[in-house]
């Protein structure tokens, strides 16, 4: 039995895993699910490892694989920084530069993300935190290929997500040794599938697995995506 510790994203929280768990669950495997301090404008990158790390501080580590969704893949590699990992899943995810702030890394790159979703967010609130503020955008950018009950439900639940880890340097000097695998939607409307494809090998020298559809496949298609991730553990 494998235990997948589940790393939400930006704006979500562990919430986003209710039809994945199930389906890894009737598998056979163990998942651990953990809220993230995402609208904590005090937060760092290295306090959502905290986070993670003592919700998985009783696993194995020959058990444990981490899957890190979007923004959590700024996370997940300091998790395995910090303790043994059996593999790391980066799934739809931002790869981060180490030493460089993420806010550098979008500044640089123009190809990661699609340039239209900023327009769905609001302005910055006194907690120097950004929150969504189109429903048609959010929807499109996030659950794009969800149906339209299933995606109005997960919308109504973003947080706002702080800017503060943006601006912080990635404290790797180098990626964690340990197997990774990325996951490529091919429709993916928020992370650019070719900066994806070419990101992983490039940066990761990780596997690289494609799925269709959009950016939250634990909404679409959570039966497939739990076959993919307990076939990456046999």
């Amino acid at each position: 039995m494998s235990t997948f510790a589940l790393v939400h994203g930006a704006w979500h929280g562990a919430w986003c895993w209710e039809r994945l768990t199930p389906e890894v669950e009737a598998l056979g495997h163990r998942v651990i699910t953990m809220e993230l301090p995402v609208d904590d404008s005090s937060a760092s990158f290295e306090d959502y490892a905290d986070v993670v790390c003592a919700a998985v501080s009783d696993v194995d580590g020959d058990d444990l694989v981490v899957v890190g969704h979007s923004l959590a893949g700024h996370t997940v590699p300091l998790v395995a920084a910090r303790r043994p990992v059996r593999r790391l899943v980066y799934l739809c995810a931002l790869v981060p530069i180490p030493g460089q702030s993420f806010v550098e890394q979008m500044s640089k790159d123009q190809q990661m993300l699609n340039a239209d979703y900023p327009k769905g967010l609001g302005p910055k609130d006194s907690d120097d935190r950004r929150a969504w503020v189109d429903e048609d955008l959010a929807r499109c950018h996030l659950f794009g290929d969800c149906d339209e009950p299933t995606a109005a439900a997960a919308v109504a639940r973003l947080r706002p997500q702080a800017l503060h880890p943006y601006r912080l340097p990635c404290s790797l000097t180098t990626f964690p040794d340990v197997d990774a695998t990325y996951v490529v939607c091919d429709a993916d409307r928020m992370v650019n599938p070719h900066w994806s494809r070419r990101i992983a090998r490039e940066r990761l020298d990780a596997d690289v697995v494609e799925l269709p559809g959009s950016h939250s496949p634990f909404y679409s298609r959570p039966k497939l995506l739990a076959e993919l991730l307990i076939g990456l553990t046999v």
